[in-house]
């Protein structure tokens, strides 16, 4: 990413933030890293002034949903979380070395349209990378099981959920506190699991 000066804010709002991995590493989505980021986050999903709140893992990046007290804890809070996802690929990998390729990109969020639109995004990516002939020829919707979806509880009631089980009692990510992330964005309705987010 281009160095340019990043949004100053003073008061915990929520951002979208993507994390790039270098080319020629391991996918994010492969099963043992998968997990051991989720081990990870969850000791580290919550520090002062910054949470993480929801994540979804593809192949090259992560996209995180994160609440932040002000740029300072934004950053802080990244560099935790960059490390934690690198150790992570590491040791699952068996490997060393740099795992990230770059600063991470942001978007903070004003509106609770904003949000809704971004939690859409995050929680349904891997929909968006699955052909409409694989949608359409299984019946049950599925929870990505390389995101925060299963501890997600703005879903819409009357859609059946299938998803692996929770291996470890201890979430990966923080509750959201802002009303925007908490609250607001519900304003726009609940999320359709089956969705295929634009």
């Amino acid at each position: 990413m281009r160095h340019v000066s990043r949004d100053r804010f003073e008061r915990f709002v929520p951002a979208h933030v993507t994390l790039r991995v270098r080319s020629g590493g391991p996918s994010l989505r492969t099963v043992s890293i998968v997990r051991a980021i989720e081990r990870t986050f969850a000791r580290g999903c919550e520090r002062p002034g910054f949470r993480l709140v929801h994540y979804s893992l593809r192949g090259n990046h992560a996209h995180l949903i994160v609440e932040a007290a002000d740029q300072i804890a934004l950053g802080r809070g990244m560099m935790a979380v960059g490390s934690r996802l690198a150790r992570a690929v590491n040791r699952a990998a068996k490997q060393s070395g740099s795992v990230l390729a770059d600063r991470y990109h942001h978007r903070l969020f004003r509106t609770p349209r904003e949000v809704h639109r971004a939690l859409r995004y995050v929680l349904l990516n891997a929909r968006r990378h699955v052909g409409a002939a694989v949608r359409s020829l299984t019946r049950a919707v599925r929870l990505d099981p390389a995101s925060s979806g299963i501890w997600f509880d703005g879903w819409r009631r009357d859609v059946r959920i299938e998803s692996r089980p929770i291996a470890d009692d201890r979430r990966p990510v923080a509750r959201a506190r802002t009303w925007l992330l908490n609250v607001g964005w519900r304003r726009y309705g609940l999320l359709d699991p089956a969705d295929v987010p634009g």
